[in-house]
């Protein structure tokens, strides 16, 4: 029997708790992930070095990967503040320029580490290139660089990408593309909405794939509001804003947590860019013509809101076996 194609898009922390889920069970699994992160260790890799930023993809290659918790640690590892050149660069990071830098692309060297790690699937950067986002917002304002835009106050009217050296439009990836028409599923998320998800979505090449495929496509809410991107949406504002930038409602399911984060519990210093819980508004659902999948997948950890990445597995394993039925 053919293993079910899945591709998950996104970026930051948010897909790796899913990408490790999903990674156990019986399907085709394919990651697509940003290549816009233009701070902290990935800004400053990419500048040195000009490969696309490493940080999003390190997290997604150990979600993946069957190694030792320790390996993932030393991967993780984050050099000290103290260390000149070195400070605050995680040895991933380093080890993913290094190999990029040797074989002349970031995709030649996620499939190099990827069988060296031994993932279960692929992994695509959206582009072979370091992309730049660019948000405008409602008062006509243009904020550029994704470190940049959740610190500029104000709604989001829309965003788009260019290539960093070029300033020209961004080249999607092809594996990416075909990836997304050959899939059985397309999900997007859990990440930020604006510098997470939209980063791939606005690629011109995968926004045209994700229209055409014949996949189903699947979005998982976020759960808190963040701070200069999503403050006071709803759930369905999110599914909206996706609609808007694709230019068509092409979202099949959307999956929203209904489980209540308790009162005081978030660590607003640990995790100061999250506000509140994202509201429900089904009806604003039902205009959006989605289908909605609410339970609770609800993670707290360490003072933090995060979603449960087996609970949201066994959801996208459940609508892939309908729908292969």
């Amino acid at each position: 029997m053919n293993k079910s194609k899945i591709v998950v898009i996104g970026g930051g922390t948010g897909i790796p708790v899913l990408l490790d889920a999903l990674r156990k069970e019986n399907i085709d699994l394919t990651a697509v992930v940003t290549v816009a992160d233009d701070g902290g260790s990935s800004g400053k890799i990419r500048n040195a070095v000009n490969i696309a930023p490493p940080g999003d993809l390190r997290n997604v290659l150990i979600a993946m990967s069957d190694m030792p918790q320790f390996y993932a640690d030393i991967l993780q590892y984050r050099f000290d503040e103290t260390d000149g050149p070195l400070a605050g660069h995680p040895l991933g990071n380093l080890l993913i320029a290094a190999v990029s830098e040797k074989q002349g692309s970031i995709s030649t060297a996620i499939r190099t580490l990827g069988r060296f790690f031994h993932i279960s699937g692929n992994i695509y950067p959206s582009s072979d290139q370091a992309l730049t986002l660019h948000a405008v917002f409602e008062d006509g304002t243009e904020v550029a660089g994704e470190s940049s835009i959740g610190k500029h106050e104000g709604l989001i009217s829309h965003v788009y990408l260019t290539d960093t050296d070029t300033g020209g439009a961004p080249i999607a990836s092809q594996n990416v593309v075909n990836c997304i028409m050959d899939a059985d599923m397309v999900v997007m998320g859990p990440g930020s909405l604006y510098t997470s998800i939209l980063p791939n979505v606005v690629i011109p090449d995968i926004n045209k794939a994700l229209l055409e495929t014949k996949a189903k496509v699947v979005y998982v809410c976020n759960i808190m509001t963040q701070r200069g991107e999503t403050e006071n949406f709803t759930d369905a504002d999110h599914v909206r804003v996706l609609h808007e930038h694709l230019g068509k409602k092409v979202i099949d399911h959307v999956l929203v947590n209904i489980e209540q984060v308790p009162q005081d519990y978030m660590d607003n210093n640990a995790f100061d860019e999250y506000l509140v819980q994202v509201k429900h508004d089904f009806a604003g659902l039902k205009e959006q013509e989605v289908k909605v999948i609410s339970n609770n997948f609800l993670r707290l950890v360490k003072g933090g809101a995060f979603h449960d990445g087996e609970a949201v597995a066994r959801e996208i394993m459940g609508l892939s076996k309908r729908q292969a039925d």
